[in-house]
């Protein structure tokens, strides 16, 4: 047994196509059929069989997935451990999964930052989905961030950062020139943001309906970093992330203001497959993350 059978045996699970397992192996697609050959004359079992143009896997191969997965998340966590972890002059990739709002209000300056004090470090940067969440549970990314009420369960959780948030409209909105009170906020239309595939409403959304008006939603966005095109020329409102307001006043005619209410900060956490746990690179760049997201900013 080699164990690439084993990483080519996770590829063929994941496409049931030779080919592009093949194609994520970086082999041809003969070598793709060699390999499931090896593995079926060494599980003596045929692992994937062929019904109509379409593989299924047995289930001797259902059972076994988890178990290969397993050892192969543990063998990447030996290889990529080691006694330090010396950032400067590390050659290595980090996959996060996080919103846009995270990725543009802190993981992109953040990246920024390290680009010339870590140059060999590299970062795939992944929406949340159900594919990115199963994926960590595999161990196949290295990081999650969300926020606490979508923290995944079973999986190893810490607090990252604490996030607040204002009202936010076009830079001549007649609102920043009367007073922003409750009832002024729910005069005017509002965008609202719902992400992922199942349309689920953000934390912040939740919590400006739990106040007790009906809000007009004219606009839903699909994500965080379109809301300037949506407000500029308009007189809508929207609730946004303070880091992500901050850093788009800089680039667009938009102002933010508090929100006189009392709404709950927003609890980030970030998530990591357990082989993660004792990763030193890991540890690093979680500390940094925290660092950069808890500094002090300007009001």
């Amino acid at each position: 047994m080699d164990l690439n059978l084993f990483v080519a045996f996770e590829a063929l699970m994941e496409t049931r196509n030779t080919a592009r397992a093949g194609e994520i192996l970086g082999v041809s697609q003969p070598a793709a059929s060699a390999a499931l050959g090896r593995l079926r004359a060494y599980f003596r079992d045929e692992l994937l069989v062929m019904h109509g143009r379409q593989m299924f896997p047995t289930p001797f191969a259902e059972i076994l997935l988890p178990q290969v997965q397993a050892c192969l998340r543990s063998a990447e966590s030996a290889l990529t451990s080691s006694v330090q972890f010396v950032p400067e002059h590390a050659d290595r990739e980090f996959r996060i999964v996080a919103s846009d709002y995270v990725v543009a209000a802190i993981l992109a300056p953040l990246s920024r930052q390290l680009a010339s004090t870590a140059p060999g470090l590299r970062f795939q940067f992944i929406l949340a989905d159900e594919h990115a969440t199963e994926q960590l549970r595999r161990g196949q990314i290295d990081l999650l961030i969300s926020p606490s009420e979508y923290a995944l369960a079973n999986v190893p959780t810490e607090p990252l950062y604490e996030e607040t948030y204002v009202l936010v409209g076009a830079k001549d909105h007649e609102i920043f020139a009367e007073g922003v009170t409750i009832d002024a906020i729910f005069r005017y239309g509002h965008v609202a943001v719902a992400v992922g595939n199942h349309r689920s409403a953000t934390v912040g959304d939740r919590q400006l309906a739990q106040l007790g008006y009906e809000r007009r939603v004219e606009v839903v966005a699909s994500s965080f970093t379109v809301l300037p095109w949506l407000l500029i020329g308009t007189q809508r409102l929207v609730l946004m992330h303070a880091k992500l307001a901050r850093l788009m006043t800089k680039q667009f005619d938009i102002r933010y203001a508090v929100v006189p209410a009392n709404l709950a900060p927003l609890q980030q956490v970030v998530q990591y497959h357990p082989t993660r746990m004792s990763d030193p690179g890991v540890r690093w760049l979680v500390e940094k993350i925290r660092a950069f997201a808890t500094q002090d900013e300007p009001d």
